[in-house]
C-alpha cells in the first residue's frame, strides 16, 4: 500500500497534554494504527496508509479539543478515541465529554466515557427500570449512584436506596465477628465508597441518620413498597429469579430502579440460575424497561483491565462455541 503523508499543528500549550508523558499518547497511536509520527516543535508529520493516517487526525484532533476544554488526557481517552477512529464512527469522545451528570466532592466531573455508558445514561434518564449488564470497570455502578444523587438533589425523588445481595464470593464469612450489620458491610463497601467520593462523607451520613439514604442487603426490601425512591440493585447477577421478581415488584410510583450485573461473575450455586439472565429474557419486550449491554470497550479503568476482560471474553466464546459444535 502506497505510503501518505499529512502535517498537524498542536498548539503549544497543549502538545505535553496530547503528547503524554514520554510521548507515551504518541507511542499508542503509532502502535495501533500503524503510522509514524515525526514532531518537530507544534508541528507533526503524520506518515502511514491513508486511511490510518486520516485516523490519527481525528485522534489528535480529539486529544487537543479535550485539552482545549481543560482535561488532563488519560491512557483511557487516548485508547477509546482510537477505537472510535479504527471503527470509522462520526462520533467522537469530545461530544461525550459535554454530558457532566455531577461532580465529586473534589470537584472531578463525573461524565460517561464511552459510546456505551452514554447510552447508559440517556436510558436512565429516560426509562423507569435500566438494566446495566457488563463486565467489571464499565462505570455501571458508578454511574448510576451519580444519576441517583443528582435526582436525589434536584428533589426528582425523595430518598435514595441501594442494595445488593448478601452472598459470598467463594469465601464464607460467616464466622466474622459483630452484629447482623457489621456483617453485611463488607458486601456492601463498594456501595458507601461511591456515596463518598460523589457526595462527601458529611452529607452521606447526615442524609442516612435521617433515613433519605438507606443501604441494605436485598433481602430488607421482602415486604416493601418503594415510592418515590432512586433504587440501586447491584450485582444482580447474584439474585435468584425469586429475588429479582420480589426486587423488581417492590417499585412504586415515582420511583425508578437501576439494575447492574455481570453475568460471567456469578457467586450463586452451581446449577442456580440467575435473577438477572432470567428478568432478561423476560422482560427485553417491555415498554419503559430498558436493557443497556456494556462490553470491555466500555471499560474504564486501566486499560489492562480492559485487555483482561476481552481475553476471558474471547475465551468464553470460544467455549460456548466448542459446546454448540
Amino acid at each position: 500500500m502506497d505510503l501518505f503523508e499529512k502535517s498537524f499543528v498542536i498548539p503549544t500549550e497543549h502538545s505535553a497534554n496530547v503528547f503524554g508523558s514520554f510521548d507515551s499518547n504518541i507511542k499508542m497511536i503509532e502502535r495501533n494504527l500503524k503510522v509514524s509520527l515525526i514532531s518537530r516543535n507544534d508541528n507533526m508529520k503524520i506518515v502511514g496508509p491513508k486511511p490510518m493516517v486520516e485516523a490519527a487526525i481525528k485522534v489528535l484532533d480529539d486529544l487537543e479539543e479535550l485539552s482545549k476544554r481543560g482535561n488532563s488526557i488519560t491512557e483511557q481517552n487516548v485508547s477509546y478515541a482510537i477505537s472510535l477512529a479504527m471503527e470509522d464512527l462520526q462520533k467522537s469522545i469530545v461530544e461525550l465529554d459535554k454530558d457532566i451528570i455531577c461532580h465529586t466532592v473534589d470537584g472531578k466531573p463525573v461524565k460517561p466515557k464511552t459510546l456505551g455508558q452514554e447510552e447508559y445514561v440517556n436510558y436512565i434518564r429516560n426509562k423507569m427500570i435500566v438494566f446495566g449488564i457488563g463486565p467489571a470497570g464499565t462505570g455501571k455502578t458508578y454511574l448510576a449512584m451519580a444519576m441517583a444523587i443528582m435526582a436525589f438533589k434536584h428533589e426528582e425523588v425523595s430518598r435514595i436506596i441501594l442494595t445488593r445481595p448478601a452472598i459470598e464470593a467463594g469465601e464464607k464469612l460467616g464466622f466474622l465477628p459483630g452484629d447482623l450489620q457489621s456483617k453485611v458491610d463488607p458486601y456492601l463497601r463498594p456501595l458507601y465508597d461511591a456515596l463518598y467520593q460523589i457526595m462527601g462523607a458529611d452529607a452521606f451520613l447526615k442524609n442516612m441518620e435521617k433515613g433519605l439514604i438507606e443501604v441494605a442487603p436485598l433481602a430488607y426490601m421482602r415486604g416493601r413498597t418503594l415510592d418515590n425512591a432512586f433504587i440501586i440493585l447491584d450485582e444482580a447477577q447474584n439474585t435468584t429469579p425469586a429475588q429479582m421478581k420480589m426486587f423488581l415488584t417492590r417499585i412504586g410510583f415515582g420511583s425508578k430502579a437501576v439494575i447492574t450485573g455481570d453475568l460471567t461473575q456469578k457467586d450463586l450455586p452451581k446449577d442456580t440460575k440467575s435473577g438477572l439472565e432470567i428478568a432478561w429474557k423476560v422482560l427485553e419486550n417491555i415498554d419503559d424497561i430498558g436493557f443497556s449491554y456494556l462490553t470491555s470497550k466500555d471499560v474504564v479503568r486501566h486499560p489492562l483491565v480492559q485487555r483482561i476482560v476481552k481475553a476471558y471474553e474471547d475465551y468464553e466464546n470460544k467455549a460456548t462455541k466448542k459446546k454448540k459444535g
